[in-house]
């Protein structure tokens, strides 16, 4: 139900650190009624036409703030682009009473998580924190909405643009097809329209831009008035109404912000373009435009994007999948604020000229015109969205960020009930009008990226150019801004305290056993009416050292497990689950093989009906063998175009030597994977899922009692012993060596540093107390590890390090991805970062921060059933005592430095590494030559060039780095 209060309340007076503020709006005032599909919120504006939106949500001791300020690359303008996104890095580095890097400190150290982001339309602040911590959190935004420009400087200014660079050479420049997008959307939009470019901007254009074009960004579009402040979780609203006027409601209005008016896309004739990137696959995209969110076109084009290309059942995946014409083949609707396009992507095997790509993609439009969209095609759709929208109301942070972007753009919080509507409302014929209307003879851009040296495979010539013809720049404003400082009645600079702290449990929780040795674990979680479930059979890719030779054959069984059964083709399967609004997927991983089940309680009977078929029925049919191998064989070679992959497998393959199956990848090698047969996955699948190995996590609005007897089918699966192979111990390192591989013309490279422990997973011994040394090495934001890399050098977009096992010792790991240019100074200064910090210790200031940190963190830890059911699988898969987070939060209270410090001497043995880089050889080679280590060279595969010899039978080690060689800093 919606109360609606259209006028001032007369004298709403709030009264918070002895100030008084009036005449606070609010504006309405929404309830559930019964089980509709609401997210209950006050509305209120200032006096300063700051939208503030409260959601009270009191089943758990959190609260999520997100502040939305309507502007992103849609605000920009030619030649300076990226401005949005660089805004959104400027507004972490301090305020007038927020010291530089201060932001995530707080946070972090008050328990909390946070970040931002930049779309082409608005740009978001948020932070989730124990719901103690409300008035850090407004303090910490209100600062830098209203005391942001005095504390920009120069220095900072430099540092986030390096930032912002390294995330472009990160995310797009070093990832394959990383620039498909940016192509698109400047040959589809018209020059000068504001979708033509990317949020990340051009690096020419971040060159160009100085601080004072920085300030009149923040000037012209980051007032109260263009924001919405949305505060969800355990609050009430009296008390984010007093807090929000004190700290935002001396903040000055900015300067009127209007809607963006655009016109349509035009394209008048099918425009050709094409780039050359290092892939194995071909890309080829068809894009056409279509119409803006909220627009009533926008569901039933959602509905033919899924019909065309949205999953198994798919046209595309018929037609070109498991065809074997393509690896990947999709299509999508992304609608945004100006303008929406419906996308088609096919990933084709190589050798084959795309314009027969295109032509099967032609002819499945036709034959998607002649059979039309389905009674079937429509129940899958309408049932997928309702358990989307469902599911997105898990958590707070899910609710506030609906009710924030509804306001933004809709100026109505309250429109969840009509997004489910238009979404169930779609028929068939809606789905026909709009092929006709948009897609149907239309035009499109038709973009091909093709692998290196093969432009002769393009779909056809490039036909168009990007005219800048009657392109005139908008006017935005920026003469003439003023920066007016808030003034206020009390004292800013006073860091707000804590509240009381919010009462912590541990979700409480249940345990049973099914006849044949199935060990389940569950929780109730009655927020959303819906239901998460996780098997995980133990033993996975480490079977495979029964067998080296077959290596890779847990990942083909287990995607074989996800194809047809014995009673249904995999299409009938995913025909049912998506009616069902219900997902089953079934991956193999390095220990094991998980079956992750999703389904609203309503249709959980039906959905646990398809788990059975898919766990006690596969049908291993030849021909789904046949694609299947093809497409991991195919992966694998793909894998030699991927920095991040080639860096992974290179560091596991030296960690842990030849002899140990955990230095092949999951997916094999070709080798490997060629040799395996049919025969070999229904033989893995015999000797090694059993139910003797498994383990299951329920958690959902259910009780113990009830769902029980609904999993009585699994005593179906009769036990047998599986035995897990143990693995050899690994060779000592003797001393620290430096391994470099060639990636050619890569614009970053991948680091990383580290060795295996002789420590597994304990969740109250020396593991433990490894990771609480680690959060100050390169476990938080604020790490010295990354405050080093990336706040002050500007090296990377993030560097980070951490302790991982199992219940084998994992290694210790220092990692990152960094410019090209200081791939030599980012590998001394890993080593001086580890080096101090093993030779020193923490700091008692450290210490604190450490404490207070992860202290307070647990009030974040089980609020969705996803977080509640890793929670429990972690109980179960280790045995862990019920009261095992009350000891880690008992040694977390009485550590002390003495104890870190001598854990941090152990754990860092820095002359006893291995250092992995993979980046542009002839640009980082002679600089990591003057570091004083012993370099051996690699081949993509791991190998020593030049040799047979691997590296796990090359004696590691290295001399230590000499601080003083190498680039100056």
């Amino acid at each position: 139900m919606t109360t609606r209060f259209p006028l001032l309340l007369p004298f709403l007076c709030l009264f918070s650190a002895g100030v008084t503020y009036a005449q606070t709006r609010l504006v309405e005032k929404v309830t559930r009624q019964g089980n509709e599909l609401v997210i209950p919120y006050e509305k209120y504006v200032l006096p300063n036409s700051l939208t503030l939106i409260v959601h009270e949500d009191h089943s758990d001791p959190i609260v999520h703030v997100d502040v939305t300020y309507h502007v992103g690359s849609a605000r920009e303008e030619i030649g300076k682009s990226g401005f949005a996104h660089f805004f959104e890095h400027m507004m972490f580095q301090g305020s007038d009473h927020v010291a530089d890097d201060e932001h995530f400190k707080i946070v972090t150290e008050s328990g909390g998580t946070l970040n931002g982001s930049t779309n082409r339309d608005r740009t978001n602040y948020y932070e989730t924190l124990p719901s103690n911590q409300l008035e850090r959190a407004l303090w910490l935004e209100a600062d830098r909405m209203g005391f942001l420009l005095d504390a920009v400087t120069q220095k900072k200014f430099e540092i986030q643009r390096a930032t912002v660079k390294n995330e472009r050479g990160q995310n797009y420049d070093n990832r394959p097809y990383g620039l498909a997008g940016e192509y698109v959307a400047k040959n589809l939009y018209a020059y000068g329209h504001p979708y033509s470019w990317l949020t990340i901007g051009y690096i020419e254009d971040l060159n160009r831009v100085n601080v004072n074009d920085l300030k009149n960004f923040f000037l012209r579009w980051y007032g109260p008035n263009n924001a919405v402040l949305t505060i969800g979780g355990d609050v009430t609203a009296k008390q984010v109404v007093a807090l929000t006027e004190k700290y935002f409601g001396s903040i000055p209005r900015g300067p009127e912000v209007t809607k963006t008016q655009v016109p349509t896309p035009v394209v008048d004739k099918d425009r050709y373009v094409s780039y050359e990137d290092n892939v194995r696959f071909p890309m080829l995209q068809l894009v056409f435009p279509t119409v803006p969110n909220y627009h009533p076109d926008e569901a039933p084009l959602d509905a033919l994007a899924e019909i065309l290309g949205g999953g198994k059942n798919s046209l595309f995946y018929k037609n070109l999948v498991k065809t074997q014409l393509a690896v990947q083949a999709n299509a999508s609707h992304p609608a945004t604020e100006l303008a929406g396009q419906l996308a088609m992507v096919v990933l084709p095997f190589p050798g084959k000229s795309l314009d027969s790509t295109e032509a099967v993609v032609r002819r499945t439009l036709a034959e998607f015109e002649r059979r039309g969209a389905t009674d079937d095609d429509i129940a899958q759709f309408r049932a997928t969205r309702e358990a989307d929208l469902i599911n997105g109301l898990s958590s707070v942070s899910g609710k506030v960020s609906q009710l924030a972007a509804f306001q933004t753009y809709l100026g109505n919080p309250n429109y969840l009930p009509q997004e489910l509507k238009r979404y169930k409302s779609v028929t068939k014929a809606d789905v026909m009008r709009v092929y006709n209307q948009y897609i149907k003879g239309k035009n499109a851009v038709i973009l091909t990226v093709y692998p290196k040296g093969k432009p002769e495979i393009v779909a056809k010539p490039d036909n168009y150019t990007v005219s800048t013809a009657n392109y005139k720049a908008p006017d935005y404003g920026y003469n003439g801004l003023a920066y007016t400082k808030p003034k206020d009645s009390f004292d800013r600079a006073v860091k707000p305290g804590p509240g009381p702290n919010p009462a912590l449990k541990v979700p409480p929780f249940w345990n049973d056993k099914l006849p044949n040795g199935i060990k389940v674990i569950g929780a109730r979680n009655d927020e959303i009416p819906a239901i998460t479930m996780l098997f995980t059979i133990k033993g996975g890719h480490l079977l495979e050292a029964n067998d080296p030779s077959k290596a890779g054959v847990a990942q083909l069984t287990a995607s074989l497990m996800n194809e047809a059964t014995q009673n249904y083709t995999n299409e009938q399967l995913n025909t049912k689950l998506e009616k069902l609004g219900s997902s089953i997927d079934i991956r193999a991983n390095t220990e094991e093989i998980t079956i992750s089940v999703e389904a609203l309680i309503k249709n959980l009977d039906s959905t646990l009906a398809l788990v059975e078929e898919k766990l006690l029925r596969p049908k291993f049919a030849q021909d789904d063998f046949d694609r299947l191998k093809k497409q991991q064989l195919e992966l694998i070679s793909n894998q030699s175009t991927q920095p991040v992959v080639i860096a992974n497998k290179a560091y596991s393959k030296l960690l842990y030597g030849s002899a140990n199956i955990r230095s092949v990848p999951l997916s094999g090698t070709t080798k490997t994977v060629e040799t395996i047969t049919l025969d070999d996955v229904k033989a893995f699948y015999k000797n090694y899922l059993s139910p003797s190995v498994t383990n299951m996590v329920v958690v959902g609005d259910i009780e113990q009692a009830a769902i029980m007897p609904k999993l009585a089918f699994l005593s179906k699966w009769a036990a047998k012993p599986v035995k897990i192979p143990t693995t050899p111990a690994p060779k000592k390192i003797d001393k620290t060596r430096l391994y470099l591989i060639d990636k050619e013309q890569a614009a970053q490279s991948e680091i990383r540093i580290g060795y295996l422990t002789n420590m597994p997973y304990d969740a109250t011994g020396d593991y433990y107390k490894a990771a609480l040394a680690n959060y100050m090495l390169g476990g938080a934001f604020s790490s010295r590890i990354n405050m080093n890399l990336r706040e002050d050098k500007g090296y990377t977009y993030g560097a980070r390090s951490g302790f991982s096992s199992t219940n084998t010792p994992g290694p210790f790991t220092a990692q990152a991805g960094v410019k090209a240019a200081a791939t030599d100074s980012s590998v001394i200064e890993f080593v001086k970062e580890i080096t101090n910090y093993a030779k020193s210790g923490i700091t008692e200031q450290e210490l604190a921060f450490v404490k207070s940190s992860l202290g307070q963190s647990d009030a974040l830890r089980y609020e969705t059933s996803l977080q509640k059911a890793f929670f429990l699988s972690r109980i179960i898969e280790y045995n862990l005592p019920r009261n095992y987070v009350e000891q880690q939060s008992e040694i977390l209270r009485k550590i002390t430095k003495a104890e870190i410090d001598a854990v941090a001497k152990k754990q860092l043995p820095i002359n006893n590494m291995i250092i992995t880089v993979v980046g542009n050889k002839q640009l980082i080679k002679p600089g990591l030559e003057k570091l004083g280590y012993e370099l051996v060279e690699l081949d993509k595969e791991g190998n020593v060039l030049g040799s047979s010899t691997t590296p796990a039978d090359v004696p590691a080690g290295g001399a230590p780095a000499k601080m003083s060689s190498g680039k100056k800093n």
